[in-house]
Formats: C-alpha cells, sequence, structure tokens
C-alpha cells in the first residue's frame, strides 16, 4: 500500500499542512515515520479518511434518479451558440463541464451564478493512476 507524506496529503485533501498535522497530532489521522523519519500516512487509511471528512452539498431538487453520481454546485460560465452550449459548474473544489443544447440552457435559466445538480451516469469512467508501471 503507499504511503503519502504531509504535504502529499495537504495537496490531495486540499487544507495546509498544518491542518494535516494537527489531524495527526489529535488523533484524526493515523502517522507513522518512514525510513527518513518523516511523518507517512498510508494510502488505505487517507482513502478512509477522505471518504469520512467529504461532505456533498445537499441535493436542492428532491428528485429521485438512479444516477449516484450527482455534485451541487454553481454555475460559473455559459457559452451559447444557435444550437449548442458548454457549461461550468464549480462543485466544491471540482470544475464540471457540460455539453448541451441552447434550448436547454434557456429552458434551466442557466447562467452564471446559478445552483445547478449535475448527475453523471455513465458505463464509461476512465479512472487513471500516476506513474510508469
Amino acid at each position: 500500500m503507499p504511503h503519502y507524506r504531509i504535504a502529499e496529503v495537504a495537496g490531495l485533501l486540499g487544507v495546509s499542512d498544518d491542518t494535516v498535522r494537527r489531524w495527526v497530532d489529535g488523533g484524526q489521522l493515523s502517522a507513522d515515520r518512514d525510513g527518513g523519519g518523516r511523518l507517512a500516512v498510508d494510502g488505505a487509511a487517507l482513502a478512509e479518511f477522505a471518504r469520512a471528512q467529504a461532505h456533498a452539498a445537499p441535493d436542492p431538487s428532491g428528485v429521485g434518479r438512479s444516477a449516484r453520481n450527482r455534485m451541487v454546485g454553481l454555475v460559473t460560465e455559459v457559452r451559447s451558440d444557435r444550437v449548442m452550449s458548454q457549461v461550468e459548474l464549480q462543485c466544491g473544489p471540482h470544475r464540471v463541464v457540460s455539453l448541451m443544447s441552447t434550448e436547454a440552457v434557456e429552458d434551466l435559466g442557466l447562467a452564471p451564478g446559478v445552483l445547478a445538480v449535475a448527475v453523471v451516469k455513465s458505463t464509461n469512467v476512465v479512472v487513471e493512476t500516476p506513474g510508469e508501471r
């Protein structure tokens, strides 16, 4: 299992190094010393911690659906021509881009600052890992 140094954990979770150290000192996140004497967090423990810390914004739509991947966010940009539009949302730390008809954009009233929910239902999700294998 991989281990991550404090700075890497901070980068992955979008917090400061000091915040990670406080979590370790407070016992919320376990870390051990690596061969060089630096604090390192076990990858499996980090994954569990990240899942427990994740708090998605509540879905305001109140609609039941089969898709499980819902991201609530704000529309940040809309680019339209006569037929198609590109809509960008900021959903927490994630930028989500959707292509849809301009008619749909107008029907939904999508414009910068509008609250929206990105719903992803796909059998094609590409998962990549860094580095060479």
